[in-house]
Formats: structure tokens, C-alpha cells, sequence
């Protein structure tokens, strides 16, 4: 009678953890730039984080998820668009925008009138409002609901995410599609758009900073990689992780082949799906003539501080700071916290919202004196800091850190 042979247990035991490995998909390290931790815990999807955390599939890397999710809902639009989601002018070049910005209020705010299409849902009309949230927290760019002003903007689920560029009049639509354009990211892409600003691979001193690969690139979609000589760079530098940017595969005619490669270094990270970036807030503020103090932190931990730190603040300011990590939850600890006391902390105060707009719920409400707050925890992966200070007295200010 032949011997039966069974496997060698080691031999399973290898086989099973491979297994386990590849049904669980352990996340891999990443770098994204100016992150201090690079190694982060996997996402679970619900249904809430439709507008800040899309999947990226399999060919969309997560830093260039933005544009070619509006490239995908834009498929099926019957409007003629350039450069992918620009509506063109009749009376002017799409391009040529030198008296289209939205007006100053006496103020100094920019205030951009607006009405939502009544076909949205609940769920859509807060996504929207979030995001239009962080330009008001981050800018000086405030989006109203319309009374009867003549020019606006008619936001609505037409077909596809697209937008015109700048203001051009009477009530000028903003499509975000229902079933497409609901992600943070591309709702402030298209209204960045029709703020003024074009995407970033357009600049005229792009050539410095990407090399466009025309062999990867159809004949009929070359003009969407034009370059324009009059583009508004603001003196500010180019910005590989604009929300306005490409991703390095958009428009590739040849499956893994890249449209657009930095240079002189090739492994820098383009595009990205977070939302508005530094520069693009500086861009925003610069071309409005905003003095607006705002960071955005988006590493999965670091620190932030009051000016001049240990020594004292100055009179007279308002600083936000959005923390913004990919992670599900962030968390706030406040290491050194010495602010005048004033009655309600009417003076000088620190508030801290549970989201990244000031209509976001407050974790931490006017807080003043020397008493260092307990350690602060998120609901989600946003949190808005707001240091506020007034002309009389000041103190040494506050430093705390980040975690995600």
C-alpha cells in the first residue's frame, strides 16, 4: 500500500499568512512630502465621507484622483469645454481674464452670490457648503445666498463638473453633478475657476517646473496642455500640489505612460484630492488683495504656534489654522497656553471647530487665561484652530501639537 504524502505544516503556515496578507491589503508606506509620519492607518469608507475621501481605483494614484474624476463625469457633457471643465466665452478668449474678478465689499470681503439647484439633497447642499466653508475660513472670499444681485452663481447638477472662468455675468452656472462632482476637492476646483484662476500646468513659466510629454498625448487633446504667456502667476511659486493641477496620467493616450513629469525631480507628488492647498489660498488671497493669516497643516501629525512664541503675541490679529490629515480622526494637545484674561475671553481667545469651516460644531469655545486646555479630539479628520487677540495687553501666546 502506497504512503500518503501531506504537506510540510511550515509550508501551510507560510501559505496562509500570504493569503491573509493579500485578503486584508495592509496599507503601504507612503511619502507625502511634507508629512512626519508616513505610515498610516487604513480607511474604512461611509457614506458621510463622500465629499473628502474618494477611492482612488487601481490606475488613479491618490494624488491625482481630483481631475480625473471631473474628466470621468465629464464624459457624457454636451458642452463644449476646454482644458476639460473650462466653459469658453464668446466675447472673450476662455483664457483671457483681465476684468473678471469678483467686486470688494467696503469691507475688504468678497462677497460671491450663489444659488444651489433645488434637485439636490440634503447631503449634497452640506458638501457644498463645507467647502465653500474653507475658502471663507481660509480666504477672504465669502459665498452668500443671492437676494437680487445681477451677477451670481447658479450652482447646479448639470452634466458634468465644469465652470467658466472668472465672473462674466448675470447668473453663470457652476455644474456639480449629483452623480459625479461630489467630492470636496472638485466642488473647489470648479469654484476656483470661477474665482479666476486657471489650472496650474497652464502658467507661463511652466516649462521650469514640468515636462509635458506630447508623444502620451492625443492630437485632438494638445490644446488642452497650452501654455498661456498672460496667466496671473501672482509672484507666487508653481505648485505641484495645487488643487488647479493635472494629475500625471490626465489625457495619457498610453496605458502607465505620463502626461506631465516634474522636473528636475521626478518623484515629486502632482495633484492631489485633499482640497485647497497653501499656495492656493495665497493665490486666492494675493489676487483679491486679502491680508488674511491662515495655514493649512495636512501632515499626519506636527505643531503650530502663536507669532513670536514664547515671546509675546501682537495686538490686533486673527489666525486660522485648518489640521487636515488623511487619517479618520485628528486630535489637538495644547503643550503651552498663557493668553490675556479677559470677562468671556472678549479680548484675547482661542476657539477650536470640529470640522474646517467656522460653521463647523465647536470642540472648544472662547478660551482665555493660563489654564492649559484638556486635550481635544475631532469627530473626523478636520480641525479649524482660531487665535484672536485685541489692542490691549498680551501674553506669551500658545504652541500645541497635532496628532492623527
Amino acid at each position: 500500500m502506497g504512503l500518503k504524502m501531506f504537506p510540510d505544516p511550515k509550508v501551510l503556515l507560510v501559505l496562509a499568512a500570504l493569503l491573509l496578507h493579500a485578503a486584508l491589503g495592509f496599507p503601504i508606506q507612503e511619502d507625502y512630502g511634507n508629512s512626519t509620519a508616513t505610515t498610516e492607518p487604513t480607511e474604512v469608507t461611509t457614506p458621510e465621507d463622500i465629499f473628502d475621501s474618494p477611492s482612488p481605483t487601481e490606475t488613479d494614484s491618490e494624488d491625482e484622483v481630483i481631475f480625473n474624476r471631473i474628466l470621468e463625469a465629464n464624459k457624457g457633457s454636451s458642452q463644449y469645454l476646454q482644458e476639460g471643465d473650462i466653459v469658453p466665452q464668446r466675447r472673450r478668449s476662455a483664457i483671457n481674464c483681465r476684468h473678471c474678478n469678483w467686486p470688494p465689499s467696503g469691507d475688504g470681503i468678497v462677497r460671491v452670490p450663489y444659488v444651489l439647484d433645488p434637485a439636490y439633497e440634503e447631503s449634497h447642499v452640506k458638501g457644498i457648503l463645507d467647502a465653500m466653508g474653507e475658502f471663507e475660513a481660509l480666504t477672504c472670499i465669502n459665498f452668500v445666498k443671492r437676494k437680487n444681485e445681477r451677477d451670481y452663481l447658479n450652482i447646479k447638477s448639470a452634466d458634468g463638473c465644469w465652470s467658466n472662468y472668472g465672473k462674466v455675468g448675470g447668473g453663470q452656472t457652476v455644474s456639480v453633478m449629483k452623480g459625479g462632482c461630489m467630492w470636496k476637492g472638485i466642488i473647489q476646483h470648479e469654484l476656483d475657476h470661477a474665482l479666476g484662476f486657471l489650472h496650474e500646468h497652464s502658467r507661463s513659466d511652466r516649462d521650469k517646473y514640468v515636462r509635458i510629454m506630447w508623444e502620451y498625448i492625443s492630437p485632438a487633446d494638445r490644446p488642452d496642455f497650452k501654455k498661456f504667456e498672460n496667466s496671473r502667476n501672482l509672484g507666487l511659486p508653481y505648485d505641484y500640489s495645487s488643487v488647479m493641477h493635472y494629475g500625471p496620467y490626465t489625457f495619457s493616450n498610453t496605458t502607465g505612460k505620463p502626461t506631465i513629469v516634474p522636473i528636475p525631480d521626478e518623484s515629486i507628488h502632482i495633484g492631489q484630492r485633499q482640497g485647497l492647498s497653501n499656495l492656493d489660498v495665497a493665490k486666492i488671497n494675493k489676487l483679491y488683495n486679502c491680508s488674511r493669516c491662515s495655514t493649512i497643516l495636512d501632515a499626519a501629525s506636527g505643531s503650530l504656534r502663536s507669532a513670536n512664541h514664547p515671546r509675546n503675541y501682537s495686538d490686533n490679529t486673527n489666525c486660522v489654522w485648518l489640521i487636515r490629515t488623511r487619517s479618520r480622526k485628528v486630535s489637538l494637545h495644547f503643550q503651552a497656553f498663557e493668553l490675556q484674561k479677559t470677562r468671556g475671553c472678549q479680548g484675547d481667545y482661542i476657539k477650536v471647530y470640529d470640522g474646517s469651516s467656522k460653521s463647523s460644531a465647536l470642540l472648544m469655545d472662547k478660551t482665555c487665561g493660563s489654564k492649559i486646555p484638556s486635550d481635544i479630539v475631532a469627530s473626523g479628520n478636520h480641525i479649524l484652530v482660531e487665535f484672536v487677540t485685541d489692542g490691549a495687553d498680551t501674553a506669551s501666546g500658545f504652541k500645541a501639537t497635532f496628532t492623527s
